[in-house]
């Protein structure tokens, strides 16, 4: 049912909860991104654990106003484990009439709406295709809406301030925070600190948006609609200092840790594209720790200063999505042939073409394992959640360059843009890093003598006095590296390669499966979509079930027990976001077990219910 705002002074009962679901909806100008990280970051000092889900449109400037314009971002915190943005929502704050229209499904009934009333004009309900106003026509009977004037509101918070009708109207998404927070029992004072610090030098702007936070919030403190307040308690989480972080911000820094525990300078070459760009602006901002950062002009431009910044002894990484892997197909084929250690990001998105440029989808496996021409095996990584992107840009490094070999390491846009609490490691306490670089010193170790156990071949860094040598992209001797054109010597030098990747297998953990080590069915997956897949296995796991999780970070090699876990199930089902990709690849390297199936391509991840139906039903017919 839908109700006429009043306000009351009387106390409000307060209302105690495991988790909440919030998401805030609007335009793209309506700062939508930035009231959602500040509520999260709040929530993450407050001590809950967190997990975020921004949204963006895929259209640059939507016009605004329609429903493909919508921008979202989706916060999950709780005072118990949260893996996952969540659902179903508790609570929608919509901004407009789009807003509303294309997210009203994922309420769950009998849950709050917060809207901005001055927005559902006749002007904007048409742009959104209703045809009566949904405030007005019953068709919201099934929640708790709170309309509310914000852009009145916040106009008359601000009319002394001397401010133009654009700046002020800007700040209603402070007006719809600071309702928010005291619903949650959220203190305003992180966000008051970071508008001094984000508009030190415009103070008025700062101003502004302090009086509009506290205007919504003392409003919903007296507004009767909203009958009571919620409190979250702190979640218990491993003593440590934390911070919140999205997983590009994460792979960039686990780069940095890798330069200083290889005693390499790191170079980044790379063109900007999204979702991937941020990588390349967090590590601008690190020049002080000699980072040497390099906007080419295009992909492939990209990709071989990157292999030019390796031959010359740099920790050298490119980053891209999966258009742009594509493009760096060719060079990465040479990085493999001349044997230097490379690193190549790719932030995976919608596809093909430009595809979805701002959703996520696990689309490139097959690309980053086969595409490239002639037996070109490199090695294949993923992270699972923003803060593991961490520990795998700093394991892509090592595997680059204690291996010899190009390595890519995938991510996607729901953990390059998710955030979550990250435990801050020191330096110390991480492993180190040993270059294959040689020095000349040994009469008998030449730029293409190996590892006896590794296969790497050592690093010999031009102007090394008596190490001088070719790389390129003709097949060399094994022995010299000189050119070769001799059919055996070719045949060799490529099972040298993929054996030499093969190898990797020795130096990677084995799988370990999380709950039933062994049962009736086996969830199996890989990337992003670890927290929707541990989620409903964790929860069919506390209703009885006979279920188990394993999650694959390295997809090239193998963990060397990947047939031994597999054997100990009745039934597999591998989850992933694209049309079968790991099924495809475990099909041909296990075929005597039986892989079901269950895909997504909306851009959008997995949901933890449509995920528990699929797994129910297959452990009914067991």
């Amino acid at each position: 049912m839908t109700l006429d705002k009043t306000k009351s002074t009387s106390k409000k009962k307060v209302e105690r909860v495991n988790a909440v679901v919030i998401r805030f909806v609007g335009d793209s100008g309506d700062g939508m991104q930035l009231t959602g990280t500040q509520f999260t970051d709040t929530s993450a000092m407050f001590g809950n654990d967190v997990s975020t889900f921004p949204n963006y449109p895929s259209e640059i400037r939507a016009p605004q106003g329609s429903l493909y314009g919508v921008s979202g971002f989706q916060v999950n915190i709780g005072s118990v484990e949260i893996s996952t943005p969540g659902d179903d929502l508790d609570l929608l704050v919509a901004m407009n009439p789009a807003g509303l229209k294309t997210n009203l499904a994922a309420v769950k009934p009998g849950h709050t709406i917060i809207v901005d009333t001055d927005s559902f004009t006749k002007k904007n309900l048409q742009k959104a295709e209703y045809e009566t106003n949904p405030l007005e026509d019953g068709s919201m009977e099934n929640y708790r809406v709170i309309e509310v004037a914000m852009t009145s509101l916040t106009r008359e918070a601000l009319k002394d301030l001397g401010l133009d009708n654009k700046s002020i109207v800007r700040s209603k998404n402070m007006f719809a925070l600071g309702m928010v927070y005291w619903m949650y029992g959220r203190d305003m004072n992180h966000t008051l600190d970071f508008f001094n610090k984000k508009f030190k030098f415009k103070p008025i702007i700062a101003e502004a948006n302090s009086k509009v936070i506290k205007a919504g919030y003392y409003y919903a403190e007296t507004l009767e609609l909203i009958p009571n307040t919620y409190c979250i308690a702190p979640s218990t989480m491993p003593k440590g200092t934390y911070r919140i972080v999205n997983g590009n911000t994460a792979t960039a820094w686990g780069f940095l840790a890798a330069a200083e525990k290889s005693g390499l300078e790191l170079y980044l070459g790379s063109y900007p594209i999204t979702p991937a760009t941020d990588i390349l602006h967090e590590l601008v901002k690190h020049k002080h720790f000699g980072v040497k950062a390099f906007q080419a002009e295009d992909e492939i431009a990209g990709v071989t200063s990157t292999i030019g910044a390796a031959f010359a002894g740099d920790l050298a990484i490119t980053t891209t999505s999966g258009p742009g892997l594509a493009l760096k197909g060719e060079a990465i084929g040479l990085a493999m042939m001349t044997e230097l250690p490379i690193v190549v990001v790719n932030v995976q998105r919608g596809g093909p073409s430009t595809g979805l440029p701002t959703k996520t989808e696990q689309s490139d496996l097959l690309q980053a394992i086969y595409g490239r021409n002639g037996e070109s095996p490199v090695i294949v990584i993923a992270a699972s959640t923003p803060a593991d992107c961490f520990d795998y840009a700093f394991e892509a490094a090592r595997l680059a360059v204690e291996h010899m070999t190009p390595v890519i390491l995938l991510t996607d846009g729901y953990i390059a843009n998710g955030s979550e609490p990250w435990k801050i490691k020191s330096i110390d306490e991480m492993p180190m890093i040993t270059p294959r670089i040689i020095n000349g010193e040994s009469d008998d170790a030449g730029p293409f003598d190996r590892d006896n156990e590794k296969l790497a071949r050592n690093w010999a860094i031009p102007g090394t006095s008596g190490l001088e040598h070719r790389v390129g992209g003709l097949e060399k001797d094994q022995l010299t590296g000189n050119v070769s054109m001799q059919p055996l010597n070719h045949e060799q030098m490529i099972d040298i390669r993929a054996e030499k990747v093969k190898r990797v297998a020795n130096y990677i953990p084995e799988l370990k499966p999380e709950f039933a080590e062994e049962g009736d069915l086996l969830v199996v997956g890989w990337g992003g979509t670890y927290g929707s897949l541990h989620s409903a296995v964790r929860e069919l796991s506390k209703e009885g079930a006979s279920i188990g999780h394993v999650h694959f970070s390295y997809i090239n090699p193998m963990p060397k027990n990947t047939a031994d876990i597999f054997a100990k199930y009745k039934k597999i089902i591998v989850c992933e976001l694209n049309k079968g990709q790991l099924s495809f690849i475990l099909k041909g390297k296990y075929n005597q077990y039986n892989f079901l199936q269950y895909n997504l391509v909306q851009g959008l991840p997995f949901s933890v219910a449509d995920l528990k139906s699929k797994f129910k039903n297959l452990l009914k017919d067991n």
